[in-house]
């Protein structure tokens, strides 16, 4: 005797060895021997075999339609035995019922099950409905094999230009579009990115990487919405100084001037000019939500994302030829350039030029301090702020700028619209030079002195602090370790941060002796700085980012086919007149600071990917100047 019985949702057949009431022990085909319950055997049967049954059963299963069988059966439950009987027309043999038990068992949209064997028709109604979800699937089926053959021959489907977006940087894996794009990237083993770029889907790299950015922070778009510009308050006093600014040459969100009077028998008076638009946006307004979103001004070479409306920056900005509101921190200061007091002011401050780098640096530079400045416009004034500033740095102790490392300025060439065919040129420009030390000295001093008044007045601000090597913005004034200050706010750029923009608010209520719209422990504080280093943090990974497609734009172009490196931390090389870092994995172990040459093999522009390859260590009496070897035509 042998049984038909389920077992791990499989139906297996086998001989009886015993029989018990409630259990078998059976042998299966396969010599296994096992023990089963007596309630899972469907089907007692002599013969044939059990190594034959369900290879037989099997067999018979084309010529048994499903829908036949639901159009034969009665609305009542029923045991695949006794509807077998009633199907053949005759006492069904162990195979046919083994047969029919397998048909009922594949048709579960036809019918449903009601335990071991037993089974009933679904009702019309609920088969109609599954059916036409049987049909829906076989034909997303269809789509997507036609999607993924089009996608393998490198054309786009017509379905994905709406989806491009979603498609790249947020896949809903639920949708036909995502599956047959991971279809087609498995046989063709191409990222997606780099399969919809070769389907023309991508407009450039540079847009795609634009394009996931904005997806993340800017959803709604970069479009401001209509407002209007707050007026310039008119009850403000005017200042009689004379003020200049220094920034580099597309600085449009001037945020800082500076100032210097003589005063006989003391020494100086040195205005340190920062841009009020505090007094003229209010917290709560529909300005300030905008801000509020977007928390800082967003930077790439060749273009910005403002935090403010171009039309409030220029009401605001503290650009020559104006008379602008401002708060002016003024510092007394001794020839033997000792800060012997200060005081705050709000005021209208009459700006006369705005000095950029790439004029005054050719002029005012160590080289010319040290041989004799020539004459040029502010030449006095910035003789003495530069003194100042090196007896601020040396009573701090610390260092505004590592001399050793670089900024980069990247100029593009072109409309970025059309990315690819744009040239980049890339300078490096030494940090720490004379005006850097300069502005960044004096930004310490008004940053550190306003976030002492604060605290001293009991005024909430939000402070940048440090210890133990890691910095931090806190709603505590403490110590700035890497600066050498007691407490550090920041408050000098409120056209371009919003931190600053609020810090301002809480300085111009201390000043005017008025309630603060932030209380100190209250939550709208907590959550500006929650969301600020968050959002400030993803705009600087957007920011490098952008300055490595850049890079790695410039190498090609250039056509570099070699290029020296210095090696820094685990096999990590910093590329010769380039902000691009690159682990070289087949350099040997080498110190920090050993210079290197490395042979450029390939640059991914989509992942941003530089496959370099160790040629040989450099000398280290050799120049330090960039070493490169080009091919001889650039490829682009």
């Amino acid at each position: 005797m042998h049984v038909l019985f389920e077992e791990d949702g499989a139906f297996r057949a086998a001989t009886i060895l015993a029989d018990n009431d409630s259990s078998l022990q059976v042998e299966t085909a396969s010599g296994k021997r096992s023990k089963i319950k007596a309630a899972s055997v469907l089907l007692r049967y002599d013969e044939p075999a059990p190594a034959v049954l369900l290879e037989q059963a099997e067999q018979l299963l084309p010529g048994i339609e499903a829908d036949f069988l639901w159009e034969c059966v009665a609305d009542s439950e029923f045991h695949f035995a006794d509807f077998a009987d009633e199907y053949f027309g005759h006492s069904a043999s162990a195979v046919e019922a083994a047969a029919l038990l397998l048909a009922l068992h594949a048709a579960p949209v036809y019918f449903h099950r009601k335990g071991r064997g037993c089974f009933r028709k679904a009702p019309p109604d609920i088969l109609q409905a599954a059916l036409a979800g049987l049909e829906k699937k076989r034909q997303q089926a269809l789509t997507i094999e036609r999607m993924v053959a089009q996608l393998t021959s490198l054309t786009l489907p017509p379905e994905f230009p709406p989806l491009l977006a979603q498609l790249l940087y947020k896949p809903d894996r639920n949708r036909g579009e995502t599956k047959a794009l991971e279809a087609a990237c498995s046989e063709t083993g191409l990222s997606a990115a780099h399969l919809l770029h070769r389907c023309g889907a991508i407009r450039s790299p540079y847009d795609y990487h634009l394009q996931r950015f904005l997806l993340e922070q800017f959803p709604r778009g970069t479009a401001f919405p209509a407002v209007e510009p707050p007026p310039l308050p008119e009850d403000l006093p005017l200042a009689e100084v004379q003020a200049f600014s220094i920034d580099d040459a597309t600085t449009t969100e001037i945020d800082d001037a500076f100032s210097l009077q003589a005063l006989p028998g003391v020494g100086w008076r040195v205005g340190i000019h920062i841009a009020a638009p505090g007094l003229g946006i209010v917290p709560g307004s529909p300005l300030d939500g905008i801000a509020r979103a977007r928390l800082s001004t967003v930077y790439m070479p060749g273009s910005k994302f403002t935090m403010l409306p171009d039309a409030v920056v220029e009401r605001y900005t503290l650009a020559s030829g104006r008379a602008l509101p401002a708060i002016s921190l003024y510092l007394t200061v001794t020839p033997e350039l000792e800060i012997v007091g200060d005081e705050s002011r709000l005021e209208i401050v009459p700006v006369i030029a705005n000095l950029r780098h790439h004029d005054i640096e050719p002029l005012f530079n160590e080289q010319t301090l040290a041989a004799g400045l020539p004459r040029f416009p502010f030449r006095d004034e910035l003789l003495t702020l530069w003194q100042l500033a090196n007896a601020c740095e040396g009573r701090r102790g610390k260092p505004s700028a590592t001399p050793d490392n670089k900024d980069f300025n990247f100029r593009i060439e072109g409309d970025l619209t059309d990315a690819e065919s744009c040239r980049v040129e890339i300078s490096a420009r030494r940090r720490g030079s004379p005006l850097d030390k300069l502005v960044a000295e004096l930004m310490i001093v008004a940053n550190s002195t306003w976030g002492a008044l604060l605290a001293s007045r009991g005024v909430a601000a939000i402070y940048r602090v440090q210890g133990g090597g890691k910095v931090r913005m806190s709603t505590a004034p403490q110590a700035h370790e890497g600066l050498g200050v007691k407490q550090y706010a920041w408050l000098s750029s409120p056209l371009r941060r919003y931190v600053d923009l609020l810090n301002q608010w809480q300085l111009v209520a201390c000043l005017k002796a008025d309630t603060p719209p932030f209380a100190a422990r209250s939550d709208a504080l907590f959550a500006a700085l929650r969301d600020f280093e968050l959002t400030y943090a993803a705009y600087a990974e957007f920011q490098r980012g952008m300055e490595r497609y850049w890079c790695l734009r410039w190498l090609r172009q250039q056509g570099i086919e070699r290029i020296a490196a210095t090696i820094g931390r685990e096999n990590l090389a910093r590329l010769d007149g380039l902000p691009l870092v690159q682990r070289v994995s087949s350099a040997p172990e080498l110190k920090p600071g050993q210079r290197i040459l490395l042979q450029v093999e390939a640059v991914d522009y989509l992942t941003l990917s530089l496959g370099c390859r160790y040629v040989e260590t450099l000398s280290p009496t050799g120049s330090e100047e960039a070493v490169v070897d080009t091919l001889p035509e650039a490829v682009d």
